[in-house]
């Protein structure tokens, strides 16, 4: 692995309200712009929008998938899209950066959540330890 390599995409979805909520339980996030229509658009929106969290809980589910369940160091997020109920969600990246970390290596990764049909929804920055 080495800088400017491209990992493979990963689809999550389409969401369901059901997974909102779902998630909203496990979070203990409740506000009702995640699940209420008619909350959601007397805040000027058109209708209830995913948990931002959800999104983020994904590239970590990507990059276990990737790297393995120990090889997450840390992950930072930046929310620049809703993501609505039936939006289909692609993960993607590249690797910014390998380098000598204790006795290994490890990797920053320049993350994405597109929407189909729409923009970028999520980005992030992930290190990653990898195997020897």
């Amino acid at each position: 692995m080495k800088a400017g390599d491209v990992l493979p995409e990963r689809t999550f979805g389409p969401q369901t309200r059901t997974d909102i909520v779902r998630y909203q339980g496990a979070s203990g996030d409740f506000n009702a712009v995640h699940h209420d229509d008619e909350f959601a658009r007397a805040g000027g929106l058109p209708g209830a929008i995913s948990v931002g969290m959800l999104q983020a809980g994904y590239l970590g589910t990507y990059c276990v998938d990737l790297f393995g369940p120990t090889a997450v160091r840390s992950i930072a997020v930046r929310f620049a899209e809703p993501v609505w109920p039936g939006d289909v969600l692609t993960c993607a990246g590249t690797v910014a950066d390998v380098r000598p970390e204790g006795d290994g290596r490890v990797a920053d990764l320049d993350l994405r959540i597109t929407r189909a049909g729409g923009g970028v929804a999520v980005t992030g920055a992930v290190t990653v330890r990898l195997e020897n």
